[in-house]
């Protein structure tokens, strides 16, 4: 199961994390430099659970609606798909854990009128499946995977629209010689069209390739960019760039200074690549934002410290005008506990291009939410996000932030 999985790595990610602080729940104050929350930032609801779903992660902007995932709790506890418009939130779709797939994860992606995403398990084999779900709420599996060379378990990862066909990455499957943190096979890139015809892009190895890709996908002029979580030259992950059926390694982390656990893919900016990394960096496994040129050169933005900036950066950074805004799942306040024994319940951050970061809100659990890992996605002038506990009632939360000084063309 997904909990079984992610667990599992955040065994291996948290090891590093535990030096953020005191994780007795205390009320926490804001810093000076930090946003106050009272006029910008609210929460626009908070998850129950059952029937309506828990530990939503990922947003997308469509007819005027917001629509996401949950992956847990529902009707039938496997997930759903919800939307919230001016009405409020709904649940578009329960997952039932059968064919139809169960636990979606991720941010949606919409083509062609209707929105498509994956599930890390379910399907006809268990392994995860690609879904479309329509605006009326009919849900369609486009694919079941199989678990063997065709790939299993995709978490997490986004699908990106590319010529017409859904690409994205499977954390699991692919080469059975290849294993890594106990998985069967170290993931895929696959395409898969509309009507359910997949091929696989490459099978990773687990060595110079890299191993996990659960980061999402970008398109840049017809290439694909992605990140792995291991693997790599050092073990500690990668970014890698496909193009013409081709894998390059454009680069492999060391852990430390630069970065371990590319867990969010890349975003690209004026030709540089910008991303973040679970752990590593120059402060005891924080995570760092990195940049990257086309020739491969690495570049640390920012290392993470815990306290008072956060630790463990989770998912895809977002370029608003030039400046990288982000969350992480942890650190910020050193009197707040929200899980696991590391202090903090994550944060709200933006990050120049020469490296400049500023913490522009602390979440304290309860009632704005916990723990962000999807990306922020922007509606000017505000930015849009889950957290994926806290809240109202401990399971999650959709919340808003305005940006000062953000232009609203």
């Amino acid at each position: 199961m997904r909990r079984t999985n992610i667990a599992a790595l955040c065994s291996v990610m948290l090891a590093g994390c535990a030096h953020a602080g005191s994780s007795t729940p205390l009320p926490a104050e804001l810093s000076p430099n930090v946003v106050s929350p009272q006029a910008d930032d609210h929460v626009l609801y908070s998850f129950k659970g059952h029937p309506s779903g828990a530990t939503p992660t990922g947003l997308t902007a469509f007819q005027g609606a917001f629509y996401g995932t949950a992956a847990d709790g529902g009707t039938h506890t496997f997930g759903s798909v919800f939307v919230r418009n001016s009405s409020g939130v709904r649940m578009l779709y329960d997952f039932k854990g059968g064919k139809d797939g169960a636990e979606p994860e991720g941010a949606l992606v919409a083509l062609d009128g209707n929105l498509y995403g994956t599930t890390g398990y379910g399907g006809a084999s268990g392994d995860g499946t690609v879904f479309e779900v329509s605006t009326a709420g009919v849900e369609r599996v486009i694919y079941s995977f199989k678990g063997g060379t065709d790939g299993a378990t995709p978490i997490l990862g986004t699908l990106v629209v590319a010529n017409g066909t859904l690409d994205g990455t499977t954390s699991a499957g692919g080469d059975s010689k290849c294993q890594i943190h106990g998985s069967a096979g170290c993931g895929i890139v696959f395409s898969v069209t509309t009507f359910g015809t997949e091929k696989v892009l490459h099978r990773f190895a687990g060595k110079r390739d890299g191993a996990s890709p659960v980061g999402s996908l970008i398109d840049v002029n017809g290439a694909l960019y992605g990140t792995t979580a291991f693997g790599g030259a050092y073990g500690s992950g990668s970014v890698f760039k496909i193009s013409a059926g081709a894998l390059q390694t454009l680069y492999s982390f060391k852990g430390y200074p630069d970065g371990a656990v590319p867990y969010a893919g890349v975003v690209n900016h004026d030709g540089t690549l910008y991303g973040t990394t679970a752990l590593g960096g120059a402060y005891d496994d924080s995570g760092t934002v990195f940049a990257l040129s086309n020739a491969g050169t690495e570049r640390v933005l920012h290392s993470f410290k815990g306290y008072p900036d956060g630790a463990v950066p989770y998912d895809r950074l977002t370029d608003v005008d030039g400046v990288l805004y982000g969350t992480t799942q942890y650190g910020g306040d050193s009197k707040q506990g929200c899980g696991r024994g590391v202090a903090g319940c994550g944060i709200i951050f933006s990050v120049t291009t020469s490296g400049q970061e500023e913490v522009l809100y602390k979440f304290k659990g309860t009632p704005d939410g916990a723990n962000p890992w999807s990306s922020l996605i922007l509606e000017r002038p505000k930015l849009y996000g889950t957290t994926v506990s806290g809240g109202a009632k401990s399971e999650g939360s959709i919340f808003s932030f305005a940006l000062p000084g953000v232009k609203t063309r």
